[in-house]
């Protein structure tokens, strides 16, 4: 008697799909998202019918709930456990678990004294370099490694970190990639209240889009917002301006959060960005992004007079960071200041 085989008996198991150039499908059986691609004992891919498909899931299951402390999967669980990691925002922590998990498929089986020695950093260079077709998630990827070595040096269970000062695939040149005002009205034009309510925030006040969605009602005195920021941890007191107070002013409290979506729920970040990204397209704004506006805030209070250490204290940016923002990414913003500059030297001379 025959005993069919479900193409899909377990829990968590993630299949994708190939049909080959010779019409032949196969499939790539991973043993969760973005996990461990199991594969069988001649090194090809299992397929969801192979006998031994189960005992691999089990196995690679086991080596992520219990590794062997003495490997880099060993140390990525204790770094998992750790405060270092718990003290992350809840954004950071979810985009360091799906590069840790891509870390453990790739190294994990490699023991510590393996992560000292000298040919390991170039195994890990040419993986990092596999990534270079998309240069930001390879520099992320790597920043990730960097980040659980340092924390096992920290712990005594390394002598070195050979991730350490890997250089970046990726530079940043947001050349000239400001809201304008132009911008603004154009995207308000299209947005719904909800929407336009966080750009005016994120304008005046500089903050992150994490922290923005996070702001309560309670951080709000009716002056200014008192907050810690999810990234660095800086607590921070931010004056609300006169076009804030006036907007929160007519805006119906329904919800403990600030911004809400035309439901009156607490966005998530996937609904808001769904959302942004679809009011751009109507505004027909290319080029420019969310994160855009925090730039855009430090150029404009730097074009207001305001010095480095007024702009941090709204910002929460370090002086070095201000200083990459308006002369580094944005080079439209130094182009504008040369302007201003210019002029006033004019009006002195005259």
């Amino acid at each position: 008697m025959m005993v069919e085989r479900r193409l899909y008996p377990l829990k968590g198991l993630m299949k994708v799909k190939k049909t080959l150039a010779s019409g032949k499908t196969i499939y790539y059986c991973y043993a969760w998202r973005k996990g461990p691609l199991l594969k069988n004992k001649k090194g090809e891919p299992m397929q969801p019918d192979d006998v031994g498909l189960q005992a691999a899931f089990d196995v690679a299951h086991d080596l992520r709930r219990k590794p062997n402390p003495d490997t880099l999967c060993g140390l990525v669980t204790a770094y998992l456990g750790s405060s270092d990691f718990r003290s992350k925002g809840s954004s950071t922590k979810r985009h360091y678990t799906e590069y840790l998990d891509m870390i453990r498929a790739q190294f994990g089986m490699l023991s510590l004294s393996d992560l000292e020695a000298l040919g390991t950093r170039g195994r890990l260079k040419a993986w990092r370099d596999s990534l270079a077709d998309t240069p930001r998630k390879a520099d992320y990827a790597w920043s990730v490694l960097a980040r659980v070595l340092s924390f096992g040096k920290d712990r005594g269970l390394l002598f070195h970190n050979i991730a350490e000062r890997g250089g970046r695939l990726y530079r940043a040149n947001r050349r000239d990639f400001v809201w304008t005002d132009a911008d603004i009205s154009a995207f308000n034009a299209v947005a719904g209240p909800e929407l336009r309510l966080a750009l005016l925030l994120a304008l005046w006040t500089g903050l992150r889009k994490g922290d923005l969605l996070a702001l309560k009602w309670a951080a709000y005195d009716g002056a200014s917002f008192r907050l810690t920021q999810s990234k660095t941890g800086r607590r921070v007191i931010i004056p609300a301006s006169s076009a804030v107070r006036a907007a929160l002013e007519t805006v119906a409290r329904r919800c403990p959060h600030i911004l809400c979506n035309s439901r009156g729920r607490p966005w998530t970040h996937a609904g808001f960005n769904t959302s942004w990204r679809k009011a751009c397209l109507a505004a027909q704004i290319k080029g420019l992004t969310f994160h855009d506006m925090r730039g855009t805030t430090v150029t404009r209070l730097a074009l207001a007079g305001c010095s480095i250490a007024e702009i941090g204290a709204i910002t929460g940016h370090s002086p070095k960071d201000i200083d990459a923002i308006l002369y580094v990414h944005y080079l439209g913003g130094q182009k504008d200041l040369a302007k201003q500059a210019l002029a006033k030297w004019e009006d002195q001379t005259r």
